[in-house]
C-alpha cells in the first residue's frame, strides 16, 4: 500500500438552495462570496460555475486547515446555502505493484529503454483477452498459475515431445535440453532446458499485485501455453496448425480450442529467404478471424528477411532494444521491422558467448531451475528478440481489452504510429521505434484528442515489384459533404531504394493527386511520411487508393500501412 498525498485544499464548492437567487446568478454569487471574505477576513473569490450548478470560491494558496474550516462554517451557517465541501484532490491509482522482484523489470517503466507500461494500467490491465504463447510449453510456476488457461501439445512426433506421445491437451514442458553436441544437426551444441515458454509467458501475464515476483504487462489476461518446441526446435507443420488452433481454426484430428486467443506470440524462428505458405496461410486465417499475431525478428544480427516467420506478411515483427535504448547487438533489422521493445542484453557484445555478465539488463522473468526435466520454479533474466516480443503482445492484449473492437491491422497500426524514437541507435532499421504502452492505449481509448478527425487505416501488407503499379484502398464511410482542403495521408511504406517509387492519392472520382515523384539519386530507405492534400472538390465518402509505382529495377519493397486523417 501507498499512503496518497495529503494536498492542502485552496477552494471550496458551494450549492445554493435552488429558490436563492446565488443559485442562478454568478453575479449574486460573486456578492455572496464578498460578503463571506469581509465577514472571514480570508480572501475569497468565486471563479465559476460548475456544470452541476455549485459555485467554486477560490481560498488562495495560503490558506490554512484553520481558514478552510472558517470559511466552510460561515457558508453552513447561511440559510440559503445547500451544501459546502472541499475541492479535494483525485489521483491516479496505477501506483507501482508490491510484486517484490518489480524493481528489476526497468522493461516496463524506466523512461530511456521501458516501454511506459505501468501509466497505462489505470484504464487496461488485460481483462477479456486470451494470449497464446506458441513455445516450448508451460512450466508450473506459482506466478502465473491462475492466468493458465487449458492449452494443447502440437509436437507430432512422440521422440521429440517427450511424453511418450505425439500431440495431446497437455502442454507441460517436457524439456528441450541436448544430450550431445551435433544431436540436432551439424553445428547444435548440447544445452540444457531454457523452459522459454514460461519466460515468454510472464512478461505478457505474470500474476501482479500478489507480493511475490513480477508483474505482467497485461496481467488479467489469461496465457494459453501451445506446445510446438520440444527437443531439436519444431515442425513448421506443428507450428503452422498451432495458429490455426489458437486463433480458433479447426485443425483435423484436434478438439476445437474454447478459449480462441485475440493474441498470438511467436518467439521462435528459423532460416528461411521466403516465408513458406504453410505459416502464411496459418497467419492469415488468424488475422481473418481477428487474431493479432506478433513474431520476434530473430537473434542472428542480420536482416529479418532471411528468417521466418519475421518475413511473413500480416505479422507484428519485433525487433529487440537494450536498456540504454539502442538495438540490441543481437537483433535482426531491416525494412520489415514493425515496432521495436525491450529485450535486453544480458552480457554486452564482446563478452564471451554463453557468459552472463550484465544480468540487471536482461529481461527478468518466470522460469524453472530444472536442467532437463522440470524442478524448483524460479526467476532468471534473459535477453533476445523472444522477450522482446512478448512486451509488443502484452500491449495487444492491452489495446483489445480497452477497445475490444479493434481489429488486428489498427492493432498493429495503433503500436506503430505511437512509438518513440529509439534514444539510442538502430543500423539497419528497427520499425517506427520503441513501442509507448500508455500512449498506445491513449490514442485508442481517446484518452488524448487527436490534432484532427477521424482516421481511416489499411494496414494489409501489398507487394511492390519492380517495374509494376500496384494500390492499397480505403473505403471512407460515415463523412458528410467534401473532404477537407488539408487531408492528411501517412504513409508507411517498406522499400530499399525509395528513388525508385512514384505515389499518388486517387479519389473515388479517379482524380489522381501525386505525393511523391521518383528519384535515381534518393537511395534512402522506405517512405515513412504525411502528405498534406487539398481534397476540398472531392466527396469526402467512397474509395481512396494509395497507388505505388516502380520505376526501376533491382530493390522492392511493399506498402506497409497508410491512412486518412479527415
Amino acid at each position: 500500500m501507498r499512503a496518497l498525498p495529503s494536498a492542502p485544499v485552496e477552494k471550496v464548492i458551494v450549492t445554493y438552495k435552488s429558490q436563492a437567487a446565488e443559485a442562478g446568478s454568478n453575479t449574486a454569487a460573486k456578492s455572496d462570496t464578498a460578503e463571506k471574505a469581509a465577514k472571514t477576513g480570508e480572501k475569497l473569490a468565486f471563479e465559476r460555475r460548475l456544470a452541476g450548478g455549485g459555485a467554486l470560491v477560490d481560498l488562495g494558496d495560503s490558506a490554512t486547515k484553520q481558514d478552510v474550516t472558517e470559511v466552510m462554517d460561515a457558508f453552513r451557517a447561511d440559510p440559503s446555502v445547500a451544501s459546502v465541501e472541499p475541492d479535494i484532490r483525485a489521483y491516479a491509482m496505477a501506483v507501482a505493484p508490491n510484486d517484490t522482484d518489480y524493481a528489476k523489470q526497468w522493461d516496463l517503466f524506466e523512461p530511456t529503454g521501458g516501454m511506459n507500461v505501468p501509466a497505462a494500467w489505470d484504464k487496461t490491465t488485460g481483462s477479456g483477452v486470451t494470449v497464446a504463447v506458441i513455445d516450448t510449453g508451460y512450466a508450473a510456476h506459482s506466478d502465473l498459475a491462475t492466468n493458465i488457461v487449458s492449452g494443447y501439445d502440437f509436437i507430432s512426433t512422440s521422440a521429440d515431445a517427450r511424453d511418450g506421445n505425439g500431440r495431446d491437451a497437455d502442454p507441460k514442458d517436457e524439456g528441450d535440453w541436448n544430450a550431445t553436441d551435433g544431436e540436432c544437426g551439424t553445428g547444435s551444441r548440447a544445452s540444457n532446458s531454457s523452459w522459454h515458454g514460461t519466460h515468454v509467458a510472464g512478461t505478457i501475464g505474470a500474476v501482479t499485485n500478489n507480493t511475490k515476483g513480477i508483474a505482467g504487462i497485461a496481467y488479467n489476461a489469461k496465457i494459453q501455453p501451445v506446445r510446438v518446441l520440444g527437443k531439436c526446435g519444431g515442425s513448421s507443420a506443428d507450428i503452422a496448425d498451432a495458429i490455426t488452433w489458437a486463433s480458433g481454426g479447426s485443425v483435423p484430428g484436434v478438439p476445437a480450442n474454447a478459449n480462441p486467443a485475440r493474441v498470438i506470440n511467436l518467439s521462435l524462428g528459423g532460416a528461411s529467404a521466403t516465408c513458406p505458405s504453410v505459416y502464411q496461410t496459418a497467419i492469415n486465417g488468424a488475422v481473418s478471424r481477428g487474431t493479432t499475431v506478433v513474431v520476434a525478428a530473430g537473434n542472428s544480427n542480420a536482416n529479418a528477411s532471411g528468417f521466418t516467420p519475421a518475413n511473413c506478411s500480416n505479422v507484428i515483427n519485433v525487433a529487440s532494444t537494450s536498456r540504454e535504448g539502442n538495438r540490441s547487438y543481437y537483433s535482426n533489422f531491416g525494412t520489415n521491422i514493425d515496432v521495436a521493445a525491450p529485450g535486453g542484453e544480458t552480457r554486452r557484445a564482446t563478452d564471451t558467448p554463453g557468459t552472463v555478465t550484465t544480468p540487471e539488463n536482461g529481461i527478468y522473468s518466470t522460469l524453472n531451475s530444472g536442467t532437463t526435466t522440470q524442478s524448483a520454479e524460479n526467476y532468471k533474466p534473459y535477453q533476445g528478440t523472444s522477450m522482446a516480443a512478448p512486451h509488443i503482445a502484452g500491449l495487444a492484449a492491452l489495446l483489445k481489452s480497452a477497445k475490444s473492437t479493434l481489429t488486428p491491422a489498427e492493432i498493429e497500426t495503433a503500436i506503430k504510429a505511437n512509438a518513440r524514437p529509439l534514444p539510442g541507435t538502430c543500423t539497419g532499421g528497427c520499425g517506427t521505434g520503441i513501442a509507448d504502452t500508455a500512449k498506445t492505449v491513449d490514442a485508442v481509448t481517446g484518452t488524448t484528442t487527436p490534432p484532427t478527425g477521424t482516421v481511416f487505416t489499411n494496414a494489409t501488407d501489398v507487394t511492390i515489384s519492380d517495374n509494376t503499379t500496384v494500390s492499397s484502398s480505403i473505403a471512407v464511410t460515415g463523412r458528410t459533404g467534401n473532404a477537407p482542403a488539408a487531408l492528411k495521408v501517412g504513409v508507411d511504406i517498406k522499400h530499399t531504394w525509395r528513388g525508385d517509387l512514384v505515389i499518388d492519392l486517387v479519389a473515388p472520382d479517379g482524380t489522381v493527386r501525386n505525393l511523391k515523384a521518383s528519384s535515381s539519386s534518393d537511395s534512402a530507405d522506405n517512405v515513412v511520411a504525411t502528405y498534406t492534400v487539398d481534397a476540398s472538390s472531392e466527396v469526402a465518402n467512397g474509395t481512396w487508393k494509395l497507388q505505388v509505382r516502380d520505376v526501376a529495377s533491382g530493390d522492392t519493397g511493399y506498402i506497409d500501412s497508410w491512412n486518412l486523417t479527415f
